[in-house]
């Protein structure tokens, strides 16, 4: 096996052809998944379909099914072709034939497991959407789609207040944007944290577990620095965490805060978005967006503390402590990653 010692290149250069190597073959691997679950689901909507417009039923139709389910699998051994999954399949086109485009392309992509789950848990178009959209931005197992069934993850959301001023502030495109990737409430359970700690320990330790954090904030995010520095009129300032949206197309403060929301945390997040915005914004990018991630805040508090702001700002509460079984479920996802880079880098 080579040496890097024998290439005639530094660690870090090396370091960096690794990363980017990486990179491209676990961005190939989720293409090739996609078109993987999309083409087989493309087959079952088929089969799906020409069930439904055969009118075959569970009972009359069973002989017929139970017949066909024998044929098809001397042709095709290894499809999963049961009796039980060609009604399954029936019910994935019932379920889905009538209802809007976004939808149709999500659960297109998620592999059948997933698709299954749905179909037996879930009735709503808008709440399959919802946790179709979720497994896909946050590569969720059939495990921990099923957790966050079971959890109510999208009841939750429902009746949580919205808590920005986002679409005073944004474009409308932009607004529902920034409304869907943004939450109300975000969990820092696989901080491990038990005892009361201080903003800046909070922060390194979501620097040490940023991987963890990018996930929870969602699908594409880039992390670019923490304390990250800012000098204007001789004077320096220094955003807690800072990130990039790739699909907002903005950059993205979070401030922590130990305690419960005030008022004067907007006025600094302002600020902040202010400075970004005249010396970090780039031509092409839109406005800055500030979160403001607080251990618990009041609706009308946040309410009249964003009245008069014109900066796009959102406040958050976050959670420490999670259920013994989540915990041990993002320890075990967690420890799974760590096996599978140290796997890649060798």
């Amino acid at each position: 096996m080579t040496n890097k010692s024998q290439l005639n290149i530094n660690d870090s250069a090396y370091s960096e052809i690794l990363h980017q190597a990486i990179s491209q073959i676990k961005v190939a691997q989720t293409l090739i998944a996609k078109q993987v679950n999309s083409a087989s689901n493309s087959v079952y909507w088929n089969l799906g379909k020409l069930l439904f417009e055969k009118q075959l039923e569970e009972g009359y139709g069973s002989g017929v099914v139970k017949q066909l389910s024998i044929d098809l699998k001397n042709e095709f051994p290894d499809m999963g072709l049961s009796p039980r999954n060609l009604w399954n399949m029936k019910r994935y086109y019932e379920r889905y034939y009538q209802v809007d485009t976004k939808l149709l392309q999500r659960v297109a992509v998620l592999p059948w497991g997933h698709n299954l789950l749905l179909l037996d848990k879930i009735q709503s178009a808008e709440e399959a959407n919802f946790y179709a959209n979720e497994a896909i931005s946050k590569g969720w197992t059939r495990d921990l789609l099923l957790n966050a069934i079971k959890m109510d993850t999208y009841g939750n959301i429902q009746k949580q207040i919205k808590s920005n001023n986002f679409d005073q502030t944004l474009p409308v495109i932009h607004a529902n944007y920034a409304n869907e990737v943004f939450k109300s409430s975000y969990n820092l359970g696989f901080l491990g944290i038990t005892t009361p700690i201080k903003e800046l320990e909070l922060e390194n330790r979501l620097i040490a577990k940023i991987r963890a954090f990018v996930l929870e904030l969602g699908k594409g995010f880039s992390f670019i620095g923490n304390q990250y520095r800012l000098e204007y009129n001789n004077k320096e300032y220094f955003v807690d965490m800072l990130f990039f949206h790739r699909g907002l197309q903005a950059l993205v403060a979070i401030e922590l805060k130990i305690g419960s929301f005030k008022a004067e945390y907007v006025g600094k997040m302002n600020l902040y978005l202010s400075l970004l915005d005249k010396l970090e914004k780039r031509a092409n990018e839109n406005q800055s967006i500030g979160i403001i991630l607080c251990a618990d805040k009041d609706h009308l508090d946040v309410e009249i503390a964003l009245q008069d702001i014109n900066k796009p700002i959102g406040v958050a509460e976050y959670q420490l402590l999670l259920p013994k079984d989540e915990l041990q479920t993002l320890v075990l996802n967690e420890i799974n990653a760590s096996e599978e880079e140290n796997e890649q880098g060798k």
